[in-house]
């Protein structure tokens, strides 16, 4: 916002001061971006945060983790971890906090556009997909049907052209290639040809790593400038919950590490089942596993980006199901968030999971309520933000651009208000009050913040039922159909012309 209130009258004609409002803002004074700083919410105190840590060393070095793999094993023991008789990897609180202080803070998730880079700094909050849905819904019959290698494509193209999804991490599994080696390569490739944003994705064998990488750097142009900015981020599962490492994903994240991937250090506990009931005792153990995961990284390349990934879900305690739109996830997410600041560690969770089959009323509470205190808290990554249904199981397109909308507003709440001396000069309300016509409406401070101070949707409706009903009463789904297919008709691949072709011509490829 201007440091500069103009209280002046009015001058020019109507024509001039409509193209002045219609003309594109600068980045630095649209009223949301990338990036914005959260964290005005604390769904904890101090002293819970602190119970939480403690708690969190004791299951470290009571409880410890099982089933590292071998060289996980040899990586920790040497900085310090205890493995025990029962085969249980312990970790000492000097451990823990020697590991703090050695990982990364203030890292850089680089788009392969520099504009899209973002600053995982303090409270930066920053909205993006995640997951692993096996379905699409199909909303012209209401259905769901398997997720493909051109829905994924699809996506990502989608997202390139929405302004509040600031990254793309696979959404959903390429169900139409069998082959796992494949499946990993096209989902790369398929992330990468829809968007210049960052991209996550994961590997589902640490075979399949080293010729992912192959792919990454003909991408890139080579490995020195893959390594310069690296585009992609290694979203990896490295514990299956409660207190046990998986085996094939830390193989594959170290071999991620050694080729210069940051990685997601991701914890999906989910409480009442494979995490504690309490809120409070699953966030503990989802702290207890990323510190594990922070010893992990740092012993063996002490500084390398990686993103504090805890993310515990909600199940719903009638039925065991997952239950991602409710409130209780909610304020997991915000407390694991609160646990990100006092380590001082970029960080990550998920919000905006919809338990509903269809982009409905319930969906938009749901997403609604998760987003904003995610974004309130300050949390750096929130995955898995846009899109989701049926408690991660299904995808949907029109959702996503609908989600884009939901975004901005949410944005828009973390922003904030801004309280200057400007803003609270009563000279505005002298202008209209005393010398004025009585109102705001026109007024040279309402021109200048319409669009500074105040965001608009793309889809909503804000009509009258009058000029609802003149306009043929639009309909929510049938905008989100129409601006999905205009996206589409007009986003092509973010690939090279020359690399699309010589890629094609030496793998299998599975999308148009």
């Amino acid at each position: 916002m201007s440091d500069t209130i103009q209280l002046k009258s009015r001058s020019g004609g109507r024509a001039a001061r409509v193209a002045l409002r219609s003309a594109p803002l600068a980045e630095d004074k649209r009223p949301v971006r990338a990036g914005m700083p959260g964290g005005r919410l604390k769904v904890l105190t101090d002293a819970e945060v602190l119970r939480i840590h403690h708690a969190a060393l004791d299951a470290l070095e009571q409880i410890g983790l099982s089933q590292a793999p071998q060289s996980g094993i040899e990586i920790m023991t040497r900085a310090g971890a205890i493995l025990g008789d029962d085969g249980r990897l312990r970790f000492p609180r000097a451990l823990v906090e020697d590991m703090l202080a050695k990982a990364a803070r203030d890292i850089t998730l680089f788009g392969r556009d520099p504009k899209y880079d973002l600053h995982l700094t303090g409270t930066n909050v920053h909205f993006g997909t995640a997951g692993a849905a096996v379905h699409i819904v199909d909303l012209a019959t209401n259905t769901y049907r398997d997720s493909t290698a051109q829905d994924l494509f699809d996506a990502a193209r989608i997202t390139h052209h929405l302004d509040n999804v600031h990254f793309f991490q696979r959404a959903m599994v390429c169900r139409d290639v069998l082959d796992n080696l494949e499946m990993d390569l096209n989902t790369i490739y398929a992330c990468c040809s829809g968007t210049t944003k960052h991209v996550g994705t994961s590997f589902s064998d640490p075979s399949h790593v080293a010729p992912g990488f192959d792919m990454i750097h003909r991408i890139a142009g080579g490995e020195a400038a893959w390594r310069a900015r690296p585009f992609i981020s290694n979203s990896n599962c490295f514990v299956v919950p409660p207190m046990k490492f998986a085996e094939e994903s830390c193989m594959a994240m170290e071999s991620c590490i050694r080729g210069g991937m940051p990685v997601l250090l991701l914890s999906a506990g989910q409480a009442g089942a494979t995490a504690p009931a309490p809120i409070a005792l699953a966030i503990v153990q989802a702290v207890a596993e990323c510190l594990a995961g922070v010893v992990y990284v740092n012993a063996m390349a002490p500084g390398h980006p990686a993103i504090f990934g805890t993310w515990p879900f909600v199940s719903d305690l009638r039925t065991g199901a997952m239950s991602g739109g409710s409130a209780e996830q909610a304020l997991l997410t915000a407390g694991c968030a609160q646990m990100h600041h006092f380590y001082g560690l970029p960080g990550g969770a998920a919000a905006g999971i919809s338990d509903s089959k269809l982009p409905d009323m319930q969906a938009g509470w749901e997403q609604g309520i998760t987003n904003v205190l995610a974004g309130l808290s300050g949390l750096n990554m929130v995955y898995e933000s846009v899109g989701m249904h049926a408690s991660l199981l299904g995808f949907c397109l029109e959702s996503l651009v609908l989600g884009d909308d939901i975004l901005g507003q949410v944005m828009r709440c973390v922003r904030g208000i801004d309280v200057t001396e400007h803003s609270t000069s009563i000279e505005a309300m002298k202008a209209v009050c005393l010398d004025g016509a009585g109102h705001y409406l026109g007024s040279d401070q309402t021109l200048q913040l319409m669009q500074t101070e105040y965001i608009y949707p793309m889809l909503g409706n804000r009509m009258s039922p009058k000029e609802w009903a003149e306009a043929d009463r639009p309909m929510l789904l049938d905008k989100a159909i129409a601006r999905k297919n205009a996206i589409m008709a007009k986003a092509g691949r973010q690939i090279d012309p020359a690399i699309d072709a010589a890629i094609r011509a030496d793998y299998r490829i599975y999308f148009e």
